[in-house]
């Protein structure tokens, strides 16, 4: 794993503008090693220190207000702790807006040190309570929030919401077994979408040490045998028209590149048992991409295993992996949903935050 840099000065360029009465919103740009990162800092407009929190977006290049299906997730998350008399700096993706760099070529260890960058930005602002620094990451970016919370003891406080926080491999086990559960196809393309996904995974698992070819012709190996028994049993079911396909190319691209590397192999038990801030974890009972119970009762375990007392997990009923109130739950529901968070989930990030920056 590569190390955090460390003593890297910033350069800051900041354009203020007002965003809501009571509330100053800054556009800002700082640049840490080769990247530029552009963000909004958005803190209450008054004369005291406040406490802080760095947004951190999960999986795909997202930016800084978090739009995942037309939801602009962290735009009002933002909105509401501003009211609540916290400052939260957002950031854009690498690649995404303000912010240079490639995304594609980046894995977790190089978003954690993205958020490293924005610790360096906050701790010179001159609005900021430097003791009340934290961090909420949202899917992967609870993973983020992991690493960066276990190298740096002055984090204040941690919120995950929907982080990730079983082992890389057990995630995208869940999370594939569960899409296809909820698939409009035939049981038995199930049976065969889960044992070809069991496979690949395994065999990238076990060979993620080997170069992209190695690995490439490890996986092609692996589906080319597992095609032949499929084929038998495809025609033991009498199928005239079989229209199952398993993208095994597009798949081997993405799983050679160095994200997948690193995703597959992550383990929070490296991270989560040396956090000592507290911790707050929310999941929606729904979410399919990051499972409720398996993910909360894992943060809750490996914390108190390192010492930490002060976890809080928290159960959202009815809600999916944007924390939005759904009924199928599946991301084709997504741009059917309303768009806004249920008041439960914001005033349960709130309330804990203010009660833990007293």
């Amino acid at each position: 794993m590569k190390s955090g840099v460390v003593g890297v000065l910033l350069a800051l360029v900041v354009n203020y503008t007002i965003q809501a009465k009571g509330v100053k919103s800054d556009s800002v740009t700082y640049t840490r090693g080769k990247i530029t990162y552009g963000a909004t800092f958005s803190l209450p407009d008054n004369s005291k220190k406040v406490p802080a929190v760095i947004f951190i977006s999960g999986t795909g290049p997202q930016d800084r207000d978090g739009t995942m299906a037309g939801f602009k997730f962290f735009a009002e998350l933002a909105s509401y702790l501003n009211s609540r008399g916290i400052a939260v700096l957002r950031i854009d993706d690498r690649g995404v807006g303000k912010t240079t760099g490639i995304y594609q070529q980046a894995t977790t260890e190089d978003f954690a040190q993205d958020v490293e960058a924005g610790l360096d930005f906050l701790k010179k602002q001159p609005q900021i309570d430097t003791k009340k620094i934290g961090l909420l990451g949202h899917s992967e970016g609870g993973a983020v929030s992991f690493i960066v919370g276990s190298r740096h003891k002055d984090i204040a406080f941690l919120v995950s919401m929907a982080g990730l926080a079983t082992k890389g491999i057990d995630a995208l086990r869940k999370q594939n077994a569960a899409l296809v559960a909820t698939a409009k196809i035939p049981d038995h393309d199930k049976k065969r979408y889960n044992e070809i996904n069991e496979l690949m995974f395994q065999t990238v698992y076990d060979n993620v040490e080997k170069d992209s070819l190695g690995l490439a012709k490890a996986m092609q190996e692996t589906y080319d045998t597992w095609k032949r028994k499929d084929d038998e049993y495809v025609k033991s079911l009498d199928i005239k028209f079989d229209h199952f396909r398993f993208p095994i190319y597009s798949y081997a691209m993405q799983a050679t590149g160095a994200w997948y590397r690193y995703h597959i192999t992550f383990d929070p038990a490296k991270f989560i048992p040396k956090i000592k801030a507290p911790i707050l974890a929310l999941n929606g009972d729904k979410d399919l991409f990051v499972t409720c119970q398996d993910n909360l009762s894992n943060i809750e375990k490996l914390a108190k295993e390192g010492g930490n007392k002060d976890v809080t997990t928290v159960v959202v009923p009815d809600v999916n992996h944007l924390f939005l109130t759904c009924q199928e739950c599946t991301p084709a529901e997504y741009s059917k949903l309303k768009k806004a968070f249920p008041p439960q989930v914001l005033t349960t990030v709130g309330d804990w935050i203010v009660n833990h920056t007293k």
